[in-house]
Parts: structure tokens; C-alpha cells; sequence
């Protein structure tokens, strides 16, 4: 698929009709989405700085003056607090998004009484995806219930793709998904309803940077492999929010 514009590449191209003056009597959210194509006034917010609005696209986040004179792109920062503000924002955003889909869509291998829920975008090809399931035992010995969704990473029409649509299409998905992280051939055809383009189409909106990536109740999102005593620790001693 080819890849979308920034969105600070956006505002730049933007950037004079950005710089006209909002009339006094409009919000001005409304004047900056009305200048930004696919953008509405919620995707508008007022940062925690004075004056400046937050635009968001997916999980991309910009800045723009009030009067539309600059904007810029990277994470603000809270010093007195030292929190990351737009990963904050990034997080509400991910939970947001993974909330909407039916767990009906998910592979899930979970304990009977879980401490903990993580969601994890995975390739039955991946190495570490591999050894991640290796251990779902052990995740789930800890209280971790895990629930996948697919990305096969090399995108439609791949033999990754073939087998994810297979897993799904399988009478048990998770006996299927097993096999097939065991690098065992399915028999299983696809069949024409499943979630794999949805939840690629997901992961992309996350710009994953590689599997497994791992999803917290949160929003919190880990790229790569963690071990299951590391993320047990991890989710033990995370701050509730």
C-alpha cells in the first residue's frame, strides 16, 4: 500500500492558508480542520500549552498556533511532571481503537481467572512471535490472557497472509494457530469472511515497527518479543490510570 503523506508534511503545504487570521466570532478548531483535508474539528484539541491546538491523524499527533502562524510535529512534555503528553494521547488512542473490536474477532488463549489482558499483533512466521508462543503457558501461569490479532507483515496476497486467513478459517483457531507457529502446513482453504484485512489495516494505523507488538489494557504498546516474567513484572507495577 503505498504510504500516506505525514501529517506535518500536510502542514506545511498548508502552511499559508494555515496563516490567514480566523475570524474572532469561529472556533478556532473549526478554522484549522476546515485547512487540513480529511481533518475535522474533533480532531482539533487544545494542548496543555496555551494557545496551541493538537491535531490528530490516527496515532499521529502535530501542534498548530491558534493564529495559525507555525506548526510542529514530536512529543510534548511535561518537565514538573515528566509525562509524555502525546504518548498519553497515543494510548488513549490505541485502547480507543482495540476497544471496538469484537473479541469475537481475536484469537484468545487466556486463564480461567486472568490478572491481566494484553493484545498482540502477530505473523505466524515471526521468529519472535514464534517464541512468544512458545511460552503462552507461561503468560497464562502468570495471569496474562492474550489476545491476537493478525498482521502478517508482508502484506495481501503473501503466503503470511494465506496463513493467517487460514488459522482463522480453521474449525479451532487456536489449535490452528498453534500449528501454524510450529511451522506445520494447514489444510483449512481461506474462507471469505475474516477480521485479517481489518486488523492489518490496524496494526497500520498503529505504524507497528514489527511483531509481535504487544498492546496493553491501557494503550501502553511494546514492539517486540517480552518475556513472560518481564511483562508480568511490567503490568504488576504500572500505575493504574
Amino acid at each position: 500500500m503505498p504510504a500516506r503523506p505525514s501529517l506535518l508534511l500536510i502542514l506545511t503545504l498548508l502552511a499559508p492558508a494555515l496563516h490567514a487570521q480566523p475570524a474572532a466570532q469561529e472556533d478556532p478548531r473549526a478554522q484549522i480542520a476546515s485547512k487540513i483535508p480529511g481533518t475535522h474539528p474533533d480532531d482539533v484539541h487544545p494542548s496543555a500549552v496555551t494557545g496551541i491546538y493538537e491535531v490528530s491523524r490516527g496515532m499521529e499527533f502535530a501542534y498548530v498556533t491558534a493564529d495559525g502562524k507555525y506548526a510542529f510535529s514530536g512529543d510534548l512534555i511535561d518537565l514538573n511532571a515528566n509525562d509524555n503528553l502525546t504518548e498519553e494521547r497515543r494510548r488513549t488512542a490505541r485502547q480507543k481503537l482495540i476497544e471496538a473490536i469484537p473479541e469475537s474477532d481475536m484469537i484468545v488463549f487466556g486463564p480461567r481467572d486472568p490478572k491481566y489482558t494484553v493484545t498482540v499483533f502477530t505473523d505466524v512466521d515471526c521468529a519472535y512471535c514464534r517464541e512468544l508462543h512458545l511460552h503462552i503457558a507461561d503468560y497464562n501461569r502468570l495471569g496474562i490472557r492474550v489476545r491476537y490479532l493478525s498482521y502478517p507483515r508482508t502484506g495481501p496476497n503473501t503466503e503470511s497472509w494465506t496463513k493467517a486467513e487460514e488459522v482463522w478459517c480453521s474449525r479451532n483457531r487456536n489449535d490452528a494457530l498453534t500449528a501454524a507457529k510450529r511451522g506445520m502446513a494447514l489444510t483449512t482453504p481461506p474462507c471469505a469472511i475474516n477480521p485479517v484485512a481489518r486488523e492489518y489495516a490496524l496494526g497500520r494505523t498503529f505504524d507497528l515497527k514489527g511483531t509481535p507488538a504487544i498492546v496493553t489494557a491501557d494503550g501502553e504498546m511494546f514492539d517486540g518479543y517480552v518475556p513472560p516474567d518481564t511483562l508480568a513484572a511490567h503490568l504488576r507495577e504500572a500505575p493504574k490510570r
